[in-house]
């Protein structure tokens, strides 16, 4: 297990080689599980949109999953995420040498132990984040923009607009989060084979690091549950937000 100096050497170490390293002042820095893992898309799809908000923030963006080109080029035509932000590895060496939380481990195979931990046994929270999809959260932000088709690959087609007539607008509605959620689920499993690489990281959990210009780890989060890729998952890029439009 590394302490917090040793831990941040190694990350500059392993990032010193991409092109980006150095060409602005700070790097969000954040692991993915495998890209079918359900954290992966949604904290991926709350990230996108706010790239362009980073980068003129001078933040280098920089996303690790578990994968290959195939499952990288399948995970990035879906959630719209341009392929240069995400590199992909096909071992957890660096994980654990990272000591980023392995998710259970029964010994009874990766897919058992990932419904258990889909139940809360050994993932404190899921059962509480699950809830939030359905009721919503008015500390959050609204997902579907009123014009916006939504495609869920079970129910019929709809447009956005539906949410702000039932609830209003400006916050998560009731079932927008467990909407998105039931697309992703499907997009997973329509594709098992190609983003599920390997069942035994079926519960490997990510982390995220946020280092500053003069090479100081500012922010680090690793992550135990499942659907608990941030710290705070109502506002999950909250911690961004002192360093945003700094030069």
């Amino acid at each position: 297990m590394f302490d917090e100096h040793s831990e941040l050497r190694y990350l500059l170490e392993r990032i010193s080689v991409k092109p980006f390293k150095g060409s602005k002042n700070r790097t969000l820095l954040v692991f993915l599980g495998l890209l079918g893992d359900l954290d992966s898309f949604e904290y991926v799809q709350r990230l996108r949109p706010f790239i362009p908000t980073l980068d003129n923030s001078r933040i280098n963006v920089h996303i690790i999953g578990i994968g290959n080109n195939r499952s990288k080029d399948k995970f990035c035509s879906f959630t719209k995420l341009e392929k240069n932000y995400l590199e992909v590895i096909e071992d957890v060496e660096l994980y654990s040498k990272l000591d980023l939380c392995k998710g259970l481990n029964l010994k009874l195979g990766g897919v058992i132990d990932l419904i258990l931990m889909c139940i809360g046994i050994s993932s404190p929270g899921t059962l509480r984040e699950v809830l939030r999809g359905y009721t919503g959260d008015r500390r959050s932000d609204q997902i579907f923009k009123y014009d916006e088709n939504i495609y869920t690959g079970i129910l019929p087609s709809f447009k956005g607009v539906l949410f702000d007539n039932a609830c209003g607008e400006g916050f998560l509605r009731p079932f927008e989060l467990a909407t998105l959620r039931l697309g992703n689920m499907v997009e997973v499993l329509t594709n098992w084979d190609i983003y599920m690489l390997n069942n035994q990281l079926l519960t490997q959990r990510g982390a995220t690091y946020l280092i500053g210009k003069d090479d100081k780890l500012i922010y680090s989060y690793k992550a135990k549950s499942l659907l608990a890729y941030s710290e705070s998952m109502s506002q999950p890029l909250a911690f961004l937000d002192k360093y945003l439009d700094e030069s």
